[in-house]
């Protein structure tokens, strides 16, 4: 028989030659820390990383790419990430690893762009996310366990994240043909009381159990002897974070713990965060470049933080601790790439930084994402909340002698109703409620009263009842503390018991607030609905819901900001995408950002719709002239530092409006 194999062979040969040419480059591919030469060597070579933080969960994945190439242009050589927990195991056992969660694409796409992968993975993250990265279903049925430590109750569910997680990116490691060079073990360990040591060599055998030796484990904590002294072990290379000011005297500290090796500042703050009522903080580009340079020029690795901030869509945002001080949407950080991912001033400054001491690629700095001033939208009044409870609660209420937390509900995030029906007859008598996480609101047959419950600050109110009237306390969880011991007193909706007078009451009707489908399919199954009732001595509202249809020019989607003067607080929702809550009466975000992606093109119809917790400008009737005030305006740039509510104005044209002290 005649060999005909000519066609065939050479390719299977070709093949495998390409395939063990691959396995090849991998095995030859390392990342380690040289101790006598105060290095990283990538591949056998010395190795200084210039890293920027961008967080795959606050941009949306369709702008990974832009952000990650204009990462690259500005002169950076990595990215370093957060591993959220709770976006990838919103419930027990259910795991979620696609589109905007799809952390391995993110993970290839950096490597795409040329960068390679700095991965801090915790379990704990902080980072002002909600819950520090925690899902909030690990207190669900025990609200009293230690985090961060060798309590079962906790250590249980991080061993099976982990033994999910880690294996997932196990292929991604350098050695491996992949980005990710290191991987951080918990996050800033010493700044927590627990200082269990125990604690993190368990999770150190587990990160070597699932991802082997050849990746370099890392620890991050302040620039002191009192945070590094419990933040990291033997096995863990320890670094440090600091902000501009005196960068020898920080790594001076470093080497306390580790007397050789590169030096390292994984969080190089180029800015600072901000909390919802203080101005937006702010740092010059004269100012963090001038630490920048001293730190490159002392051999340092560094990591900006942030490099790009983006933003905490849905109810993302945590909250800070000592005290309660939620963050709000925007984590814009006052980066050099802005919430939406343009360039600054700060950026080309930093550029010309890195050059100094490495060549910057030959590349094109990508454009900035086109943005669009839609204009103004008129908004209609829809529903109260209450009126919605069959909608908003489709399973029912969960009927309860004594209030549950919102946990114990199966209701994570966003908001809860708690009602009773009063039996007696009372005057002037005070409301209690000891334990409101983190802020409620009081309505009588959905007439709201004049006090707002906010935790230990605000914790009572007179009201007068009768027999039979409905006694609603809406509770908005504003996002769970994310650092500090603080982060084991996270329960959330009411978490103490409720009295009237002398009385403690008894006998709730409990309504988990499902509001993830709100978009105008949802809200035109509405046949009615009573218009928002007003307090009798504050101009407080039943919070309700508002909708309006965006004028959509014959364009794609194109990035935007929703601006919302007169309205006080609530939650914004484009096309049933919930772009975070907005809070306009105190500042200092102003604006929302609304990515071009959540918007449908042209001709399709794009809805806006508001959930207003306390005052819409057109609450006070509906007479023509009051509804040219109910609407919000799309815009082309942010207001991220500022208070804007013109209740002068309103008062002027429409007369009757109060502000009120505590705002």
């Amino acid at each position: 028989m005649a060999d005909d194999s000519g066609g065939w062979l050479p390719s299977i040969l070709a093949v495998f030659v390409c395939f063990c040419g691959v396995q090849v480059q991998a095995a030859n591919r390392s990342f380690v820390v040289d101790y006598t030469n105060n290095t990283f060597l990538r591949d056998g070579q010395p190795f200084r990383y210039i890293s920027g933080s961008m967080h795959y969960s606050r941009v949306p994945y369709q702008y990974w790419e832009d952000r990650l190439k204009k990462m690259y242009a500005g002169g950076l050589n990595a990215v370093q990430t957060y591993v959220t927990w709770n976006t990838h195991n919103p419930e027990p056992g259910v795991y979620d690893f696609s589109g905007q969660n799809d952390i391995v694409q993110f993970l290839q796409t950096a490597q795409d762009e040329g960068l390679v992968v700095i991965l801090r993975v915790g379990p704990y993250i902080c980072g002002e996310w909600e819950f520090g990265g925690f899902p909030a279903w690990i207190i669900r049925k025990n609200a009293s366990i230690v985090l961060r430590s060798m309590d079962p109750g906790y250590i249980t569910y991080v061993d099976e994240w982990l033994s999910v997680f880690l294996p997932r990116i196990k292929p991604m490691l350098y050695s491996n043909g992949g980005p990710v060079i290191m991987a951080q073990v918990e996050n800033e360990y010493g700044s927590y009381f627990a200082c269990d040591y125990n604690y993190l060599r368990h999770l150190q055998q587990r990160f070597r159990q699932y991802l082997g030796e050849d990746v370099v484990l890392f620890s991050t904590d302040g620039a002191g002897d009192n945070y590094l002294k419990c933040g990291t072990i033997e096995g863990l290379y320890s670094t440090v974070d600091f902000g501009p000011g005196d960068a020898k005297s920080a790594f001076d500290i470093m080497r306390h713990y580790e007397p050789r090796g590169p030096l390292v500042n994984s969080e190089y703050y180029t800015g600072w965060l901000d909390h919802w009522g203080s101005g937006h903080a702010q740092s010059s580009a004269a100012t963090v470049c001038n630490t920048l340079d001293s730190m490159l020029s002392m051999g340092a690795n560094v990591n900006m933080y942030m490099y790009e901030g983006g933003t905490n869509f849905d109810f993302w945002n945590g909250a800070n601790y000592p005290g309660y001080a939620p963050v709000p949407t925007s984590y814009d950080y006052d980066g050099p790439l802005t919430e939406a991912g343009d360039v600054t001033e700060k950026y080309y400054a930093i550029r010309d930084v890195i050059k100094k001491y490495q060549p910057i690629p030959q590349v094109p700095i990508p454009p900035d994402t086109p943005k669009y001033a839609y204009g103004e939208v008129q908004m209609r009044f829809v529903s109260t909340l209450p009126d919605m409870l069959r909608l908003l609660t489709p399973s029912g209420a969960v009927v309860s002698r004594y209030p549950l937390r919102m946990e114990e509900v199966n209701q994570n995030y966003g908001f809860i109703l708690y009602r009773h029906y009063i039996t007696v007859n009372l005057s002037n008598a005070v409301l209690s409620v000891n334990g409101t996480r983190d802020r409620g609101y009081v309505l009588i047959d959905s007439i709201p009263q004049d006090t707002i419950l906010v935790r230990e600050s605000i914790t009572s109110l007179t009201v007068s009842v009768t027999v039979g009237q409905i006694l609603d306390i809406l509770i908005e969880n504003q996002g769970r503390i994310n650092f500090g011991s603080g982060i084991n007193h996270n329960r959330k909706g009411i978490i103490s018991n409720v009295t009237l007078g002398s009385k403690m009451l008894e006998n709730w009707l409990i309504y988990p607030l499902n509001l993830s489908n709100v978009n105008e399919e949802y809200l035109s199954t509405l046949k009615y609905s009573a218009v928002p009732k007003s307090s009798r001595v504050s101009q407080y509202i039943t919070p309700s819901f508002y909708m309006g249809v965006i004028n959509q020019p014959n364009k794609p989607g194109l990035d935007t900001y929703l601006r919302m003067d007169g309205w006080f607080k609530g939650q914004a929702f484009v096309n049933g995408f919930n772009v975070g809550r907005y809070w306009p009466s105190v500042g200092p975000q102003i604006t929302l950002f609304v990515p071009g992606v959540f918007l449908k093109p042209y001709p399709s119809q794009n809805t806006v719709v508001l959930l207003e917790l306390e005052f819409a400008p057109c609450s006070q009737g509906y007479s023509k002239e009051t509804l040219n005030y109910c609407r919000v305006e799309f815009v082309n740039a942010p207001v991220i530092n500022a208070t804007v509510v013109h209740l002068e104005e309103l008062q002027t044209k429409i007369g009757g409006i109060n502000w009120h002290k505590w705002h």
